[in-house]
């Protein structure tokens, strides 16, 4: 015996397609949530960025240790560096 409800499917508002009315009135979603689209666009490396991409090598042990303390450790090296030369970042 099946349970009441239990086979059929019910789909909610938000689910349902979009009318032709609806796709004729849609708006692109810089006008209508230009806040939502302005913080998802603002992630990742920002352009102009004041850093240089370099290669250099350091002892193994360093690295695991900054390493171990989980992502960011890229971070912590650059803050470690500025520290050790005396810069305020």
């Amino acid at each position: 015996m099946k349970k009441s409800g239990q086979g059929r499917r019910s789909r909610a508002r938000d689910d349902a397609p979009l009318t032709a009315a609806e796709l004729r009135t849609a708006r692109p979603a810089r006008d209508a949530i230009p806040h939502i689209v302005e913080a998802v666009r603002r992630r990742g490396r920002p352009r102009g960025e004041s850093k240089a991409l370099v290669t250099l090598r350091l002892d193994k042990d360093v690295i695991a240790v900054l390493r171990a303390g989980g992502e960011g450790w890229q971070t912590r090296i650059n803050e470690l560096l500025r520290a050790a030369v005396g810069l305020r970042g």
